[in-house]
């Protein structure tokens, strides 16, 4: 299994798929349907310096070939997490990677801090997606200035490997990636959910109480793929994909495009199994057209 092997900065991992934040729980929730041991990597349940409750229900909503999602980060803070959380996860024999939210710079840092000293931790994926209260409810990935403020605050305090979520909500997600490469990030995930809405024509009302929410699923993948690709020619740092993965020939899909690994989301939901049959499906892959090493297929779109 050597030739599924890709490294992430520091982060070494078995094979190149996950499992994205706020899809797969704490990894508990889905081990009577998949050996946790057989993925690269989990990203855990968004975290935040303090617990949060959320947004107001209706929460989700399906849409066509995807679903809407305004859960607002619940969870019970970093320092829950860190008391309760990681002793049951820490002997998973697969990498735990933490999502680490905030409302401000001084969030994201202390956030992170109370997690570099977790051994079963190897690194975190700042989301910068999140509502920026101290700049009016800008996002910080929305812009390069605030991305990059936040991930060099970060850096200066966490050893480990940073990862960084982008926004595809943005311009030109090339100019952000830069960004957060130029200031330590040890690699950039994406993309994210868009932002979208959804209406009851019958009641004549936002089906979502927050009226707009993140859209993931089978339907934003071929914009994913366009990002992911634009990205691969922007930065010299690796690439996690995501974006509707379903099955072997999406995440196939994503690594021609740069990515060097990728994470599962909403398909986790319909199919509990379905990273580690995207595993086997690689495998096959490479076994059929004769593939060493799955880094030979990294970026390595034919293009006349």
């Amino acid at each position: 299994m050597d030739r599924l092997k890709v490294s992430i900065g520091g982060l070494e991992l078995k094979n190149p798929v996950m499992t994205a934040s706020g899809t797969f729980g704490y990894g508990t929730e889905y081990i009577d349907f998949i050996d946790l041991s057989r993925l690269g990597g989990i990203f855990v349940k968004g975290t935040t310096l303090e617990p949060r409750d959320g947004n107001n229900y209706s929460r989700m909503a399906e849409t066509a070939s995807g679903m809407l999602n305004a859960v607002g980060l619940q969870n019970k803070g970093v320092t829950y997490f860190v008391q309760h959380i990681y002793p049951e996860i820490k002997q998973y024999d697969t990498n735990i990677i933490v999502n680490v939210s905030g409302s401000s710079v001084d969030d994201y840092v202390k956030c992170s801090e109370r997690l570099v000293d977790l051994e079963r931790i190897p690194a975190i994926e700042l989301n910068i997606s999140c509502p920026n209260v101290k700049e009016g409810g800008m996002a910080f990935g929305t812009s390069c200035d605030s991305a990059a403020k936040v991930v060099k605050a970060v850096r200066k305090i966490y050893p480990k490997t940073l990862i960084v979520k982008l926004s595809p909500n943005v311009t030109n997600i090339g100019e952000i990636a830069r960004a957060v490469e130029a200031e330590g990030a040890d690699s950039v995930s994406l993309v994210n959910t868009f932002l979208g809405m959804a209406i009851d024509a019958e009641k004549r009302s936002p089906k979502l109480s927050t009226i707009t929410g993140g859209l993931s699923g089978p339907c934003i993948k071929p914009i994913a793929l366009r990002m992911v690709w634009e990205v691969y020619h922007a930065v010299g740092i690796p690439i996690i994909g995501m974006g509707g993965i379903c099955n072997w020939q999406d995440a196939i899909e994503f690594i021609l495009a740069g990515a060097t690994a990728i994470q599962v989301g909403t398909y986790n939901f319909i199919d509990p199994a379905a990273s580690a049959k995207i595993v086997d499906g690689i495998l096959d892959y490479l076994d059929r057209h004769h593939i060493l090493s799955i880094d030979d297929l990294i970026g390595n779109l034919n293009i006349d």
